[in-house]
């Protein structure tokens, strides 16, 4: 497998990962104020590496399976709608669409399934990836570290839920006219985990 990145690529990827980590600071901090009185730069590096990373893996499991499937196979930026995202952080909600992977080449409808069901996937195992860090930063008494456990947990399995409704560009549309069982289990699963690792979550006071 070929896997290769052009510098327009690298930029668009570097460029989404900031605004989508500046969005989710805004909107996690619930306003620009707090999260200037709060300091950037730890709600930053906190939303980078939860919903930043979160969308980089994504979008390049996307890529690794489109170019598995010889695939050419590039993610581009939308920059209005990273404007968008950040905008609408301020004003209290979060509308966050930064882009995709764009892919040309001869695809069966198996294969085209795939590369859209490889995102929501991606975020299913970082959800995994990130309860050890929360248990880490709880049993250790970390604030920082829970912090980050818990909205990793949260931000992938929201993505993969949200990813998944079988509406517009949305991963879900492609998933559902590949296989309708395999979309029903994975959007039950990934819905009733987001649901219940907030529940718990928040109830704690874990991460918010």
């Amino acid at each position: 497998m070929n896997l290769q990145f052009s510098a327009k690529e690298v930029q668009d990827l570097f460029v989404a990962w900031l605004a989508l980590g500046l969005a989710f600071a805004i909107f996690f901090e619930r306003s620009v104020n707090g999260l200037l009185q709060e300091g950037i730069v730890l709600p930053l590096v906190v939303s980078l590496l939860t919903a930043g990373v979160a969308f980089l893996l994504h979008e390049l499991a996307h890529k690794v399976v489109a170019v598995r499937f010889d695939q050419v196979a590039e993610f581009r930026a939308d920059y209005s709608m990273l404007f968008i995202a950040i905008m609408s952080a301020v004003v209290g909600f979060l509308f966050a669409a930064p882009g995709a992977v764009h892919h040309r080449g001869y695809l069966t409808e198996r294969e085209h399934g795939l590369i859209a069901f490889a995102g929501p996937v991606m975020n299913l195992v970082l959800a995994v990836v990130f309860v050890p860090i929360l248990v880490v930063g709880a049993g250790g008494g970390s604030g920082l570290i829970t912090e980050i456990g818990a909205k990793g947990i949260i931000i992938n399995l929201f993505l993969a839920a949200f990813n998944l409704i079988p509406f517009g560009s949305l991963d879900g549309r492609t998933v559902v006219g590949w296989s309708k069982v395999v979309w029903v289990v994975s959007f039950v699963v990934s819905a009733g985990l987001a649901v219940l690792a907030y529940i718990l979550l928040f109830a704690n006071g874990l991460g918010f």
